[in-house]
């Protein structure tokens, strides 16, 4: 599916269950399933919640940075030849990386400065740059994409809210909403397997991604899902 599709769902799906099952659903909760229902597909660079995160336009201030730097290094660094050289010519292959690459590239780095440099943000520096760092470097509807992922990222969010006024619907919408996107992901041709090393998959073959057909398929579970959150919400009040 797409992203449009997994936040409407997602989301919506979430929030009705914790209501009918009085779980308070709080507005910090909401942010935990919103940023949950797009989670799974992080190791997509293209993906709607790493471009939001990692514009393009931010990808073309980098490259600019990085052919600045080598530059620099090379210019200023002659002292150095052959070495300013060579690392000068490195600096500026990693700016003609790919676009995708190039999102793994600053993902990673990102990562490894949430992890030592964000201490103040504890836990979640730990939990998002765990995160981050871990999708940079696994393949599209791999590990993501799994029942492990889905047990590990409630079990993240079970442990960092512990202690903190509302915790239990925090850790309860992101295990929801994430469990839901690979629900949704095994609607489509494609599928997901679940359980890996095991090769078997979930795939209802319902819809292809980005085709005229999953268009329609998307559009008519986004309507259920307000007409769920209208019915829980609003309609049986």
């Amino acid at each position: 599916m797409m992203g449009r599709a997994h936040l409407i769902i997602g989301t919506g799906v979430t929030v009705s269950i914790m209501g009918l099952a009085g779980v308070p659903v709080t507005l910090p909760a909401v942010g935990v399933a919103l940023v949950s229902s797009l989670l799974p597909d992080i190791d997509e660079p293209n993906s709607l919640l790493v471009r939001r995160a990692i514009p393009t336009e931010l990808l073309r201030i980098l490259q600019l940075s990085l052919i600045g730097a080598a530059l620099i290094v090379g210019y200023y660094g002659s002292e150095y030849t052959p070495w300013n050289l060579v690392l000068s010519a490195l600096i500026g292959m990693v700016s003609f990386l790919p676009g995708r690459t190039l999102r793994h590239v600053v993902m990673f780095l990102i990562g490894l400065g949430l992890l030592f440099l964000g201490q103040r943000l504890s836990p979640w520096n730990t939990i998002a740059g765990s995160v981050l760092i871990a999708a940079s470097l696994v393949t599209h509807r791999g590990l993501t994409h799994t029942l492990y992922a889905t047990v590990g990222w409630t079990a993240l969010l079970y442990f960092a809210s512990q202690g903190r006024e509302g915790a239990e619907s925090l850790w309860i919408a992101g295990g929801i909403s994430y469990f839901i996107h690979l629900l949704s992901d095994a609607l489509t041709n494609h599928g997901i397997r679940p359980l890996p090393p095991f090769k078997f998959k979930i795939k209802l073959k319902m819809m292809s991604t980005g085709s005229k057909w999953g268009k329609n398929v998307e559009n008519v579970f986004i309507l259920l899902t307000l007409l769920l959150v209208w019915y829980v919400f609003m309609g049986s009040r």
